[in-house]
Order: structure tokens, then sequence, then C-alpha cells
């Protein structure tokens, strides 16, 4: 079958990748270092936060390839790839089910280190609206599964390996010039994930990100203080 060259990544979506992994080595770093850098290892998590939001809302408004609706599939299309029957390009069925549990997994991490606090002095921009039981509780699973999100980047690492050595398929190079050049015949350029879509999510997702980030959202949504205790009037 003939191949040709297609569009394959859109910027944003390539920068996205690039960015959540920088940023997320840089909090796992900062995190297992602490001390002074756990101030860092917070900010990242704001980072890692407007990220995550702008990849979900760029998976419904992105270019052809980067929407969920182009690669989310059901049992039937994994067990088509399975049997090596499945031709599209882009995340295949399995691929994208690791792109979601990536994100899932992700989401979750920075949604727990929100909450959570490390017993000394450093406490997640949304402690303030959990009390302190639920706060230790978060920060457990939030350690946990730096863990396993560690073992999920290191799969992800040796798929790619594996596709590019034996395969024959090599996914890294789209993934930094936005380009694939062995592309089926049949296959068409990304198309749309314009200018217009990408300034609404960059400014929905850093807009989640600062409300985060500066204490607006902790101040808005905090309980109100308990009101002051009762003094009695003496009798005389």
């Amino acid at each position: 079958m003939s191949a040709q060259r297609i569009y394959l990544w859109d910027l944003p979506t390539r920068l996205f990748h690039w960015l959540l992994l920088a940023a997320f080595a840089a909090a796992f770093i900062t995190g297992q270092i602490g001390g002074n850098l756990i101030v860092w290892h917070g900010r990242l998590g704001v980072l890692i936060l407007g990220l995550v939001v702008f990849r979900l809302i760029w998976g419904v408004i992105g270019s052809t390839y980067a929407r969920f609706s182009q690669f989310v599939a059901g049992p039937g299309a994994i067990a088509r790839y399975l049997r090596g029957q499945w031709q599209g390009i882009g995340h295949n069925p399995l691929g994208a089910l690791s792109v979601l549990a990536l994100l899932g997994l992700v989401g979750i991490q920075v949604g727990t280190g929100l909450f959570a606090n490390d017993d000394i002095a450093f406490t997640g921009h949304l402690y303030a609206l959990v009390d302190a039981g639920l706060s230790n509780r978060l920060t457990g699973v939030h350690k946990l599964l730096s863990n396993l999100l560690i073992a999920l980047v290191v799969v992800h690492v040796l798929a790619v390996a594996y596709y590019r050595r034996v395969k024959r398929h090599d996914l890294l190079t789209p993934m930094v010039t936005g380009w694939k050049h062995d592309a089926p015949a049949h296959s068409r350029s990304a198309q749309g994930g314009g200018p217009v879509a990408f300034l609404a999510a960059a400014a929905i997702a850093g807009g989640v990100a600062w409300a985060v980030g500066s204490g607006w959202a902790s101040q808005t949504f905090s309980p109100p203080p308990p009101p002051p205790a009762a003094v009695e009037t003496p009798s005389w």
C-alpha cells in the first residue's frame, strides 16, 4: 500500500505533550527533594492543572486527530487492532486507553495535591476547603499515585520504543514535527483547531489555573468561620 505525508499532530497538541512531560518531571523531582522546593512543587501542580484542562477542551474543539471522538474507541475496535485489522492513524485503540489513563491519573494526582499538606508548613492551594483529616487522606493518595504515574510513563516510553524497533512505526517524530511521512494513502491531514479554538481553550485553562493558583477559588468557596461564642452577661 502506498504511503503519503500528512499533517497529524497540531502545534497545541505537541506543546501540551512536551510541556506536560517537563512539568511532571519537575514536579516529581521537587516533590522528592522537598524543603524550599515544595513551593515550586505546588506551582507546577497548578501548571499541570491548566494543561490538563486545556487538553480536555482541546479534545473536543481541537484538530482532527486530537479529538477524543477520533481515537477513543470501544471493545470492537480494540479487538480489531489486536487482530491486526485496524488501519487508522493517530492514537490506536490501545494507545487511546493509555492516553485516557494518563490524563485521568494526572488529573487525580493534581486534584489530591491541591488539598494536600506536608505536616510542616506547606498546604495545597485548596487546603482551606477541607478539614485536616480529609487533607491527610488525600495526601496519602497523592503520594501513592506518584509511583503509579511513573510506572505508566515508563510503559509509555517502552511502547514508543517497541513501535519504532519492532513494528517500524515512528511515533516520536510526528509528535515533534507534526508530520507523519508513512500514512496510508486514504489518510487526510488534520483539519480544524484553529486560532480561535486555541485562544478559547487557553483562556479557559488559564482562568482555571489562575483561580486556583491565586487563591481566589479557596477564598471564594471556603466555608465561613464559625460565629463567636456567646458571652454570658453577669446577672449583677
